[in-house]
């Protein structure tokens, strides 16, 4: 080729590319048409507005353009179109479909025994070594067609190593490590060589550009500043620009890589226990009040095994992940999940999955996986940039799980994946909207499987003004849609609380609050965070919710948090640093999250206030916020807005109100002509009163109404108890309580609705129900008429007021924790079941405030299997949000009542009440609309069972 040829194939070259460049920036950023000039030494960041994702589509754009596969780094490499341009014309042009696919030999995996007994991670990473240490652990992508893979026993030797050259460097058991390592196998022998050394691992994400690595540096210095880590492991390359830290953080000793704290001989592991913290997880994106969450071994373990059981992992899976190692879902979720299950795992960068989304799809076909995780982000990136052309041939039956946590779950972007990618084999049962935060290690909710995802439509104007999420139709003009996130994970517990503190009925919006094993304890060296995070044992999520069908469903965020491509930010550090700016009115800016309606993602607006009136002077001002933004947060904002004085929402205290600006810019009242300003912020302001008035009337209503309740309880219990008393024969007894059970629940205004597929008996019936509240008695002698015999927990029987009641409308007694005593219980049921009485047992033995229904006792089984009597379950719904167990505040609600089909024993023999309490137990489950909890392995407080 000729030199002018060449010039002008280079020339051309250059074209298309300042086309393509400026065409995305256009797409990504619309305000900033008729104003945007691109040539190659636009800075991409500055000047342009690319975040990393947008680098990444302006990656994957370029190789389509251009038939080539550029390298990867790039994404992070690349400060302008310069620098893609140079990289075009160093790279041969090859046909894409000529490229190499992604091609893993399949890792053979069997069942075997899990390492259930360890205390700790170093444990399971021992008991996988002894038993099967040449068992293939983990694969780390390396190109387009190779993957490095590492043993167990390879993994262990390393660590060793690595733990060897921490000791020899003076750790000090529980003394904080950092690890800021890119996706490679040093971050897995670094972190288990702390582990293994007896200290705390503190991942930090590494510099994502070189050009950047100083400034960034220096941001991670708070948080090594927190922590009072005294060693830093690095990657080789930023070695020498990470001893900056030794003048930013006065506890910071030694800064090391991986090869030369292994240049040694190797340790064995040092003892530890349960208890000890293992990991401090920072929560992302706060630099100037680092969140450190503090995690133990008991607490990783515990998380492991509930989200384990609930998904039903074991070695058999094969698990995809190109998540973060610094973040929880791919630290916890991905490997150390994997490593406790003996699932192989294969890591990929990152990078690799946003310079080309269609490879994470390619690795699972070619891997067969049959789980992998990732935020709502990545599945909009898969639907936006992955072309029909890029996966001709992909199968994805092998997928049994496709989790979506880590950040708000769209159902948009959950109903568009299933149908994109069904028709290469994607079963709908297989994605999974999960729930989860680091204060719970990861994992708090997931759904019941194989269940498809539930989307729940409610009316917007109700939870907006009343927190009721009432459902509507599907085609309503004024609906919102959320996902079902699933239900608390084996061993944990959460609840909806109102303003007040008090636990809210399903379909109530409130603040989530949780407890369980996995649960911190609070965060590192910040005492005023963890006061208010944690109340007693119950942790604050910070998020708004409603149940349903002990579903929870995510709503909002009580804290102004916004999430971004997985990563959080918080507003008031980027508002303090841009009302810094000459021009912005200190103290006059509002940064809050839009949603993007066609994505589900979340858009990052800056609304600040300014006097400049003068278009250049308002451009330069515009582009040094983003400056500014972009250099604290690695990214730019999505929208900035410059308003005149007084357009940012204030209290009367002064402080921001975001969601108000929120609603200002969203309604876009800002910048248009027609009523003033200050007259619309007024109109909002007095909509704002207006629902805090109205929210404070609603808690006045409630308590009133709880008054009521409990007066009406009263005032119709004492006459109903002193006419028992007096009354002669069980059978006029009965009737006065049905009738009064009856008055009650209708002026308490709680409609009684009872399904029956077949009536009840007259006598001669075994009655099973589950238990949810303290109302199930009198909801039952309200729905059941007729002479009822109910058996109750042995310790009433002692109770004067209780006790002497129960005797006298013909209660049996059972003792449940005394075996001797239990045999003579079981013989007065079996006589009063010869007697032809009709017989009303709780199986469940207790009730608890958690919505599900726990195991059976075989007690009232056995009576009907031996005497061959027929049994009928009666299933209740609604008295656990009206009375919770453990709860004193009663809520308005309707209550429902099955009566199943008859039921008789096929034996009398034991197995046989086996079969009947399993059938009946289906029956019950089928219709109660709630969790199946029969493996709970929470101790719940005793309660009554009368």
């Amino acid at each position: 080729m000729t030199d002018s040829s060449q010039q002008q194939t280079q020339q051309q070259t250059t074209r298309r590319l300042i086309n393509l460049v400026h065409q995305l920036v256009l797409e990504l950023h619309p305000h900033l048409r008729g104003s945007i000039k691109v040539t190659l030494e636009s800075h991409l960041d500055r000047d342009l507005g690319f975040d990393s994702l947008g680098r990444a589509e302006l990656l994957l754009r370029v190789d389509r353009e251009f038939r080539v596969h550029l390298p990867e780094s790039l994404i992070a490499e690349a400060e302008t179109p310069a620098d893609l341009l140079q990289a075009l014309l160093d790279t041969a042009q090859e046909e894409i479909d000529s490229l190499p696919q992604v091609a893993f030999e399949a890792v053979e995996a069997s069942d075997m025994e899990l390492p259930s007994t360890a205390n700790t991670l170093s444990e399971v990473m021992q008991a996988h070594v002894e038993h099967h240490g040449e068992r293939k652990h983990l694969c780390l992508w390396q190109t387009t067609d190779s993957a490095d893979c590492l043993s167990y026993a390879e993994l262990h030797q390393a660590a060793c190593k690595v733990a060897a050259g921490l000791l020899q460097s003076g750790l000090e058991s529980g003394q904080r490590v950092a690890i800021m390592l890119p996706t490679e196998a040093d971050f897995f022998k670094a972190f288990l060589g702390v582990v293994y050394a007896g200290g705390v691992a503190v991942p930090i994400y590494p510099p994502i550009r070189r050009s950047q690595v100083e400034e960034h540096l220096r941001r991670q210095a708070g948080i090594l500043r927190n922590a009072q880590a005294t060693m830093l492991i690095t990657a080789r390359e930023i070695r020498h620009v990470a001893t900056l830290l030794y003048g930013l953080s006065r506890y910071l000793r030694q800064v090391s890589t991986v090869d030369e704290l292994s240049a040694g001989n190797s340790v064995s592991p040092l003892q530890l226990e349960a208890t000890d913290p293992v990991l401090i997880q920072y929560t992302s994106g706060s630099t100037g009040d680092p969140k450190g969450v503090v995690l133990t071994h008991a607490n990783l373990l515990a998380n492991i095994r509930a989200m384990g059981q609930m998904l039903r992992v074991s070695s058999s899976d094969v698990f995809v992940s190109w998540l973060p190692l610094y973040h929880d879902m791919g630290l916890i979720g991905a490997w150390f999940g994997s490593m406790y299950f003996a699932v192989p795992v294969l890591i990929m960068s990152p990078l690799t999955f946003l310079a080309d989304p269609s490879r994470w799809l390619w690795a699972i076909h070619h891997y067969r996986a049959t789980l992998t995780a990732a935020p709502n982000f990545a599945y909009e990136l898969c639907l936006k940039n992955i072309r029909d052309e890029d996966i001709q041939g992909l199968d994805l039956s092998s997928l049994r799980m496709m989790l979506n946590g880590a950040e708000p779950v769209s159902p948009n972007t959950i109903s568009r994946f299933g149908e994109r990618f069904q028709p290469f084999g994607l079963a709908t049962s297989a994605i999974m909207p999960v729930y989860g935060l680091a204060e719970n290690s990861v994992g708090l909710a997931f759904p019941p499987r194989p269940r498809a995802p539930i989307i729940d439509h409610i009316d917007r104007d109700q939870l907006a003004q009343n927190g009721r999420a009432v459902p509507v139709d599907a085609a309503h003009p004024n609906r919102l849609e959320f996902v079902a996130c699933g239900q608390p994970l084996l061993g944990h517990e959460v609840k909806i609380l109102d303003d007040s503190g008090r636990e809210l009925p399903d379909r109530y919006q409130g603040r989530l609050v949780f407890k369980g094993p996995s649960a911190t304890a609070g965060y590192f060296r910040n005492p005023q965070k963890t006061r208010e995070l944690i109340d007693g044992e119950w942790l604050d999520s910070g998020d708004l919710a409603y149940i349903v069908d002990g579903d929870i469903y995510i709503t909002g965020r009580i804290k102004d948090i916004i999430i971004r491509a997985g990563r959080n930010i918080y507003p008031h550090e980027l508002e303090e640093l841009i009302g810094g700016i000459d021009g912005v009115r200190k103290g006059c800016v509002a940064v809050f999250p839009s949603s993007d309606q066609r994505t589900g993602s979340e858009r990052l607006i800056v609304l600040a206030e300014t006097r400049l009136t003068e278009q250049q002077q308002l451009d330069q001002l515009k582009q040094r916020i983003i400056d500014e933004s972009s250099a604290l947060l690695d990214m730019p904002p999505d929208d900035v807005v410059l308003a005149p004085p007084r357009s940012v929402p204030k209290t009367s205290s002064g402080k921001i109100r975001r969601s108000s600006a929120r609603v200002i810019y969203e309604t876009g009242v800002i910048g248009q002509r027609g009523r003033a300003l200050w007259w619309q912020l007024t109109r909002l302001g007095v909509l704002g009163l207006r629902q805090h008035a109205m929210r404070g009337l609603r808690i006045v209503a409630n308590h009133l109404y709880a008054l009521y309740w409990w007066l009406l309880l009263l005032l119709l219990s004492i006459p109903t108890w002193l006419t028992v008393m007096l009354l002669p024969g069980h059978g006029l007894r009965q009737a006065l309580i049905h009738r009064a059970a009856r008055l009650f629940l209708k002026l308490a205004g709680h409609r009684l609705t009872v399904e029956q597929e077949t009536e009840i008996a007259q006598q001669g019936v075994m009655l099973v129900a589950n238990h949810a509240s303290y109302l199930d008695g009198l909801v039952l002698s309200a729905a059941v008429p007729g002479q009822l015999s109910f058996v109750a927990k042995h310790e009433l029987k002692h109770q004067w007021i209780a006790g002497l009641f129960l005797k006298r409308i013909g209660t049996i007694f059972v003792r449940r924790w005394d075996t001797s005593g239990s045999i003579k219980d079981t013989a007065d049921i079996l006589q009063a079941a010869e007697k032809g009485e009709r017989i009303i047992s709780f199986p469940e033995g207790t009730l608890t405030r958690m919505p599900g229904l726990l195991g059976f006792h075989l007690g009232a089984f056995t009576v009907a299997a031996q005497l061959a009597i027929p049994l009928q379950t009666l299933t209740i719904r609604g008295t656990r949000s009206i009375l919770r167990c453990g709860q004193w505040f009663p809520h308005r609600g309707n209550i429902t009542i099955h009566i199943g089909k008859v039921l008789i024993a096929d034996g009398e023999d034991f197995d046989a009440a086996l079969r009947l309490r399993d059938l009946a137990r289906g029956e019950i489950l089928q219709h109660c609309h709630e969790p199946d909890l029969a493996h709970e392995r929470i101790i719940f407080e005793e309660n009554s069972s009368a």
